[in-house]
């Protein structure tokens, strides 16, 4: 599947059709260059879900967790700091990846072989007018 964002105007549209696709799959990982907008489709998404909290990246704490209108947890972690994939136990990963709750990561690579089969790949790219492509598996 594939979402076309012209704009910052479309992105609360992408992150509904994003939750829609996803069914009761709640694991997503998010792919894409620097500057490519990892942060900003998972801020889009999160609000989308009811968040209730200040959603910004998790670059320096690694896991930020957001509250939603519901009390539900949504969790936004990033890896961009990871060094060596045995880091990533220390702070519990097992824990976020059970799809029970929402968990958005960016820089997954490092840790591509702990993701569950049913995680969803979000490939994002950026074309010659700006726009974002979500490539969705």
């Amino acid at each position: 599947m594939k979402i076309l964002i012209k704009d910052k105007r479309h992105l609360p549209l992408a992150a509904k059709e994003l939750i829609k696709y996803s069914g009761n799959r709640k694991i997503f990982a998010f792919y894409g260059s620097m500057g490519a907008g990892k942060t900003t489709i998972i801020k889009a998404v999160c609000e989308s879900l009811g968040a209730v909290d200040i959603v910004s990246s998790p670059t320096f704490t690694l896991v930020n967790e957001y509250k939603t209108t519901k009390g539900e947890s949504i969790y936004h972690i990033d890896f961009y700091r990871i060094k060596k994939q045995e880091e990533v136990f220390d702070f519990g990963i097992e824990e976020y990846l059970t799809g029970e709750t929402y968990c958005f990561m960016e820089w997954p690579e490092l840790i591509e072989e702990l993701l569950p089969p049913e995680t969803i790949n979000v490939k994002i790219s950026v074309d010659d007018m700006e726009q974002r492509i979500l490539s969705i598996t």
